[in-house]
């Protein structure tokens, strides 16, 4: 059975305001863990607004169902279908890892 893997992310374009509401609002929801973009935490590094933004945003994502819409954070929000996982390797983020479950 081939499963359609995707992942959600923040655009890069997105505003500093909307991805601290986007982090807020995801990490104010039931079973996300946003200890893993704290200080120490996994995900900490690098740390910036838009991978704290993006790594939050996912496990919202994936929590909720992967459909589209739980993605859109305002129109903040994009999509994956390529694994960011694979580009956080190539950029040497090796210890934080973008959920897909």
């Amino acid at each position: 059975m081939y499963i359609n893997k995707t992942w959600c992310v923040a655009k890069p374009s997105a505003a500093d305001v909307d991805l601290e509401n986007n982090i807020e609002f995801a990490c104010n929801q039931v079973g996300i863990d946003c200890s893993i973009i704290q200080e120490g935490g996994q995900c900490y590094y690098p740390t910036s607004l838009v991978n704290h933004a993006s790594v939050v945003m996912n496990l919202y994502f994936q929590k909720a169902g992967r459909s589209a819409f739980n993605c859109d954070f305002s129109e903040t929000g994009l999509v994956a279908v390529t694994d960011p996982n694979m580009i956080t390797k190539r950029i040497c983020y090796e210890g934080c890892l973008y959920t897909f479950v």
